[in-house]
């Protein structure tokens, strides 16, 4: 395809990626939405961003992509042999997608696994270390336009920072600036050294033995010195390096306090604060999507309830049902956490054809992990958590209010949500994550529950906010950013669990009864006018990431 004056003027980054949210099965976390939407940002700024991840083994035959060539690694002492692909990007037709394919990234369709206890990462750490084999050896091979920067993403690319510092055969790769961005510090992938077949050793046999003991130095986990760290090396090796929010670039300069209730470096603070030292620590917000075509002058969902319109809560269970539907045909069995679900639809299905379904509407949509859960689920000196005071103070306010929580992960956390969802009428638990559903939720909601223990950035409540629901967060990171107290949302603090927690109910007994009030229309109103561009993060990138003209990067 011929290019114009400007399309051959533009800079290009390499994306180099676990995830894809414009890939129809490679999503998992917000790393995703981030790579999804960062590329159409950064175009109209004359910076194309290609991005290359592993294929998984499905992704280069849904996508129809094009081989593009062989690549020759050597790995575990080996030759290892990848196949690179390109596919077309569903919506911008400059950029590339490159896919990197291997029977080792094969992992029955699944992006992560989960590993066993006693080897953390195992399984991920080898696919990844070959991924970033690869992906040096495909940067140098001519097989894909030469980037002007490369652009890093999480722990996954840690030994690619390696290879690009300490592998001779891979060393014109410092020639290209190298950018990290970091989606969640507290996931490190620490394996060992040495001595295990998931271990820098393992993978990198002749680099190993040559490394001077300086670069091992530089790349070994500070509170496990036996384990390599590829989080680590990717922040020590990187040229700049980049959190995504404000706020959180400033907690990770401080070490965790997990009795205080505070997450911060993760015992790589001492790392950060050198780059920031260095002027090479940013933190920039990520953005958010605004459907351009919003309805105005029709009466929302969330206002029909609180005007006693209850049929229209009847979307929410119908999607809902279908969800947990497609879920159970999926499996020869039915899980009782599905079938409590059902039955507490059913409930609500029955109360609004007598207009008594829920008329107040707690939501929650997100990963059940001690990062999301620790604070609701802290139990005080009775033994009570504080989403069963939660439960307790809506019931209270609100007889025929209901908390709906949306997610899925931890096993114990799972359990501990269906006991109460059994015990509590007013709690509707969901386990899983169906895309229309959160929508759904979004957009019915009163109010979105958020108090995350840390957030780097966290997109659930931009998503809130765009649909008019207030959100009540714990006030870290980027939620921190997001939700001003009072005006469009509402924050609490503590400084440790037990104080959280009582914060966190004390700002909802203060909200509950603003709820329906003129007031509240006003905060839901500031709350969905509330804008966190793309195309304001992706100036900040050009500008402090890729040192290019605020501008943008086009020439005359």
């Amino acid at each position: 395809m011929s290019k114009t004056k400007g399309e051959s003027a533009m800079k290009r980054v390499l994306m180099v990626a676990a995830e894809n949210g414009a890939l129809k099965g490679a999503k998992v976390g917000g790393m995703a939405d981030v790579i999804r939407d960062l590329p159409g940002a950064l175009y109209p700024l004359g910076v194309c961003s290609n991005v290359i991840m592993p294929s998984y083994g499905f992704l280069h035959r849904q996508e129809g992509a094009e081989p593009l060539g062989e690549l020759v690694v050597d790995f575990y002492g080996q030759p290892h042999w990848l196949t690179l692909y390109r596919a077309s990007h569903p919506s911008l037709p400059e950029v590339n997608l490159f896919l990197l394919d291997h029977p080792l990234f094969d992992q029955g369709g699944k992006i992560y696994t989960p590993g066993a206890s006693d080897r953390p990462f195992a399984e991920d750490a080898n696919k990844f270390a070959l991924f970033c084999l690869g992906v040096a050896k495909a940067v140098l091979s001519g097989l894909m336009p030469r980037p002007d920067h490369l652009h890093l993403h999480d722990w996954h690319c840690g030994v690619l920072a390696l290879l690009r510092a300490f592998a001779p055969e891979y060393a014109a790769l410092q020639a290209i600036p190298c950018v990290l961005s970091i989606h969640n510090l507290a996931i490190q992938g620490a394996r060992p050294l040495t001595q295990e077949h998931s271990s820098l050793q393992a993978w990198l046999p002749g680099l190993f033995a040559s490394l001077e003991r300086d670069a091992l130095n530089q790349v070994i986990d500070p509170r496990y010195p036996q384990c390599f760290n590829p989080l680590r090396a990717a922040i020590v090796l990187s040229d700049r390096v980049h959190l995504v929010s404000p706020s959180y670039a400033q907690e990770v300069l401080c070490p965790s306090s997990p009795e205080k209730g505070f997450i911060g470096g993760e015992g790589l603070e001492a790392d950060l604060q050198q780059k920031q030292q260095a002027g090479a620590l940013h933190g920039i917000l990520n953005g958010c999507e605004y459907p351009s075509n919003k309805r105005s002058g029709q009466l929302s969902k969330r206002q029909a309830l609180l005007r006693g319109n209850t049929d229209k809560l009847l979307p929410l269970i119908d999607r809902a049902e279908q969800a947990i539907g497609g879920w159970l045909c999926q499996t020869p069995w039915v899980r009782s956490v599905d079938q409590q679900a059902l039955l507490t639809l059913a409930r609500l299905r029955r109360l609004s054809e007598f207009q008594d379904a829920p008329r107040l509407l707690l939501t929650s949509v997100g990963r059940l992990t001690d990062q999301k859960m620790a604070i609701l689920s802290y139990r005080d000196q009775q033994g009570i958590s504080t989403l069963e005071h939660l439960l307790k103070l809506l019931a209270e306010h609100a007889p025929n209010g209901l908390m709906a929580i949306l997610g899925s992960g931890d096993q114990v956390i799972e359990a501990q949500l269906a006991q109460l969802a059994g015990r509590y009428q007013n709690l509707l638990f969901i386990n899983g994550f169906d895309l229309p559903l959160s929508d759904t939720l979004y957009e019915c909601g009163n109010l979105f529950i958020m108090p995350s223990s840390f957030e780097p950035c966290g997109i659930s409540q931009m998503l809130a906010m765009r649909a008019g629901q207030p959100c009540l967060v714990h006030g870290v990171g980027g939620l921190k950013d997001t939700v001003s107290h009072g005006e469009d949302g509402f924050v609490f603090y503590g400084d440790s669990l037990a104080e959280q927690s009582s914060a966190l109910l004390d700002i909802l007994a203060q909200t509950l009864p603003l709820v329906g009030k003129e007031t509240w229309h006003g905060i839901c109103e500031k709350a969905s006018q509330k804008r966190f561009s793309w195309g304001a993060s992706a100036k900040r990138y050009c500008q402090h990431l890729y040192c290019l003209p605020a501008s943008g990067a086009l020439s005359d």
